[in-house]
């Protein structure tokens, strides 16, 4: 599914009421029968029940004020507070709205001083549901005291909540609050996603999201100019190999794997097994040579393959001819995990990429070797995908772990254009993005795989889907969303204690599932 930055919804909107003669209080009016029908469905029916709305002056206001008159005919006790403005200030179509409401005797009431803000907190108290219809995805920055103060009053209510298009204080585009926004238990957004309510903090915010159709033509919602989409199981479906009857080790992809120094083989076995495990024929894991026979041991189906390293077990320059030796039996190499921080091994990396004539997946130690030298990467002969956390990409773009967190989006964006390779920007959620500006957001995953060495069994299932034929673009997107599902299947009986190694082992049933 699409996924609309604030600027693509309001070109939609506008193209479907001038090219398509939609009438926008059409999609007004569609939108708060959608929110109506969400209110029912959240509190067992709506006649008797008391519901208070919310409502700003714009069109987000005015999808409230439809759904107050549905409401009332549903035998609902309504009543609407107008916040940040009085009610002569509405106009268009929300005030054709509000002139239908007034007629039928709804309560309005205009927040403008202390004895309407008494009024709002006791028809809370014997309220049902609220809705939030105050602001929409035109938000940006931070809230007005009037629309502060209705926030906080929402949020202090126990009572449940129901967001207009995005909760009232979340930016629609980066899912930022600033101040402080509406902490709703479900979302009616609608005709497409927002980033904000995938990103974090604004996806805690919106509770659980319904996209609601209010009639905007299809060809609109699913125009090629959007470049941000929603990654979903339908969509990695399609994307998955399938298994030959025929298939033999051979056929099914060869990953190399180089990874690992002194305390940190667990991030090279984790790598190597994950790309068996995602479906890789063959694996071999390339390692220091000190640390070569601990590997043999502990890794059964895993190949492995001695480089020569420096005394502290850590690669260095010599290891390079090896390893390309070794690429030319590999459909793909992986790299990274584990290496270790020694300049001699950071600069045998590079060397390694500038050679390497497969596709790359690169990964910690290995982003690290690319800090201050990531040109090498327009130079390199095979394309990569760089794997970074905030962290790793803040020391690649020289800005803050902070400021990589608050514009996901277009910080991964810029950099895989200006890189000219694959970004897959893990996180909360993994935005995946392409040098054509392509966005993936994911959807899948959980806190729970908040844990060391769930990054390198990432690395390796994205190796193995282009071990086995899949576009280095295809396979990071369905890797993402596959290792995300392999953590959910892994949480089934509770988020906390998830280990890297159960994500691991949950891979071929989230394969099945999917």
């Amino acid at each position: 599914m699409k996924v609309v930055t604030a600027a693509e919804m309001r070109m939609i909107d506008a193209k479907a009421i001038k090219n398509y003669k939609v009438p926008g209080i059409v999609l007004m009016e569609n939108a708060g029968v959608q929110v109506a029908c969400q209110v029912e469905k959240c509190i067992g029916g709506t006649n008797g029940k008391g519901i208070c709305i919310f409502a700003g002056k714009g069109n987000n206001g005015g999808d409230g004020l439809v759904a107050a008159r549905h409401l009332h005919n549903q035998g609902a006790r309504v009543k609407v507070f107008i916040v940040g403005a009085g009610k002569g200030e509405i106009t268009g179509d929300a005030k054709t709205n509000l002139g239908i409401i007034e007629e039928m005797g709804i309560e309005i009431i205009d927040t403008a001083n202390e004895r309407d803000w008494d009024k709002a907190e006791v028809a809370i108290k014997f309220s049902d549901c609220l809705i939030d219809a105050l602001l929409g995805t035109g938000f940006h920055g931070e809230l007005e005291p009037a629309f502060a103060r209705a926030v906080q009053l929402i949020n202090q209510s126990n009572k449940p909540v129901i967001a207009v298009d995005i909760p009232s204080g979340v930016e629609a585009d980066t899912g930022q609050v600033r101040t402080v926004a509406v902490r709703a238990a479900q979302t009616i957004t609608l005709g497409l996603y927002k980033p904000g309510l995938l990103l974090y903090p604004g996806a805690e915010n919106a509770g659980k999201v319904t996209v609601a159709d209010i009639g905007i033509p299809l060809e609109l919602l699913t125009d090629g100019a959007i470049r941000q989409n929603a990654l979903t199981a339908s969509y990695v479906r399609s994307l998955l190999p399938l298994r030959a009857a025929d298939a033999h080790k051979g056929t099914a992809g060869k990953v190399l794997v180089v990874a690992g120094s002194r305390g940190m083989t667990g991030a090279a076995a984790l790598t190597s097994l994950a790309a068996l495990r995602a479906g890789a024929g063959l694996v071999t894991l390339g390692i220091s040579e000190q640390l070569h026979d601990i590997m043999e041991v502990k890794l059964t189906e895993v190949m492995t393959s001695p480089l020569p390293a420096n005394p502290d077990a850590c690669l260095d320059s010599s290891c390079v001819g090896p390893v390309m030796k070794l690429t030319a039996r590999a459909n793909v190499l992986a790299i990274g995990p584990g290496l270790g921080g020694q300049a001699s091994t950071a600069e045998a990396v590079r060397e390694i990429i500038r050679q390497a004539e497969v596709p790359l997946v690169i990964d910690a130690d290995g982003l690290n070797a690319l800090a201050g030298f990531t040109d090498i990467l327009l130079d390199s002969q095979a394309l990569a995908v760089l794997t970074p956390h905030p962290g790793e990409m803040a020391r690649l773009t020289g800005l803050s772990a902070a400021q990589v967190n608050s514009d996901r989006i277009n910080v991964a964006r810029q950099s895989a254009a200006e890189w000219g390779s694959i970004i897959v920007l893990k996180g909360a959620p993994t935005v995946v993005a392409f040098p054509d500006g392509e966005i993936f957001i994911n959807t899948s995953g959980n806190p729970g795989m908040a844990t060391g060495g769930t990054g390198d069994v990432l690395t390796g299932v994205i190796a193995s889907l282009i071990a086995q034929g899949l576009s280095s673009h295809d396979a990071a997107v369905a890797g993402v969303y596959l290792h995300g599902y392999a953590g959910d299947l892994a949480a089934a009986n509770g988020r906390t204690g998830i280990i890297a190694s159960d994500v691991l082992a949950a891979l071929p049933a989230a394969i099945l599932q999917i």
